[in-house]
């Protein structure tokens, strides 16, 4: 059992997985706001041998130097790359301190958010429709760029919808390809594609000034990475082409862009990350929970 655990910010824990914490530390605290500073978050650990943070704040190798009890750090968040990570994994190594993240929890309302968008797209269900009349996703010639747990996901339903599915990662996918979803070197991807779909980690940037000029006028790109996986410059260059469109459930996840990008036309942002559902959260729960577990008897 620890001696103290701190939630440093909002985890979006359930109520029933905030009570379940009191097996796991003699004391638990759970802050409701984001930290402002680095100093406020050195505040808020302080003795505390155990510590959750989410996204919204860096647990950097300052704060972890000045916070000598840290025995655990639990990231209620994507954890998908040590470079990626707002903890610094490396530094906690160092100490001796056990950091671990949660994956693939919000996949699934991601998939319901890409299908609503990409209807409402060709039906012209609530926005101006892509092409000259009504079309369904049957022949559709779809591209995933990054076939991880959310990208085959998306691919698994386009198929079952009847798209032409195909994809670029960084390594073949054997079972995918098996499934009818081919491989195709990204350059191919983007000019046969009529829809590109990135799908990427964190920090990965695949598409600058080149790839958009391959992909062309007349295309479809959704970003359902966390951040962008692309040049925005190079974006906000190739949504000046005709009938190009862009969507993005979070406006972070089309990068640094200019102001007025998001009054565009062609872009189309609720502001919302399509990820965070009630089963999500509960999802999270129950693997923060296990990670704390798990910490436990390592120790």
């Amino acid at each position: 059992m620890f001696e103290k655990l701190v939630a440093i910010e909002p985890v979006s824990l359930i109520p029933t997985a905030e009570e379940e914490l009191h097996r796991y530390a003699k004391q638990v605290v759970l802050y409701r706001d984001i930290p402002e500073n680095e100093e406020e978050i050195l505040r808020r650990i302080g003795d505390a041998d155990a510590v959750l943070v989410s996204y919204t704040s860096r647990i950097t190798r300052s704060v972890i130097e000045r916070c000598p009890h840290i025995r655990y750090i639990g990231m209620c968040c994507s954890l998908y790359s040590e470079a990626s990570a707002n903890v610094d994994i490396a530094c906690a190594r160092e100490r001796g301190i056990r950091v671990l993240g949660i994956r693939d929890y919000g996949d699934r309302g991601v998939v319901e958010y890409v299908l609503h968008e990409l209807i409402g797209l060709l039906h012209g269900f609530g926005m101006p429709m892509l092409r000259d009349e009504p079309s369904e996703i049957t022949g559709l010639r779809a591209g995933i760029i990054g076939l991880g747990v959310s990208g085959r996901m998306i691919a698994d339903a386009l198929a079952f919808m009847g798209a032409n599915v195909c994809y670029y990662s960084r390594s073949r996918k054997p079972d995918a390809e098996n499934a009818g979803i081919a491989y195709m070197p990204l350059d191919d991807l983007l000019a046969q594609s009529e829809v590109i779909f990135t799908c990427l980690n964190k920090n990965v940037l695949l598409l600058g000034e080149r790839e958009f000029g391959i992909l062309g006028e007349g295309k479809v790109l959704f970003n359902t990475s966390i951040g962008p996986g692309f040049d925005s410059a190079a974006l906000e260059r190739w949504l000046d082409l005709p009938s190009t469109h862009f969507f993005c459930d979070t406006k972070a996840a089309a990068g640094p862009v200019a102001e007025g990008f998001f009054s565009r036309p062609n872009v189309h942002c609720p502001g919302v990350s399509a990820g965070r559902t009630q089963q999500a959260f509960v999802l999270l729960s129950q693997k923060v929970l296990a990670n704390i577990q798990t910490a436990l008897r390592e120790m």
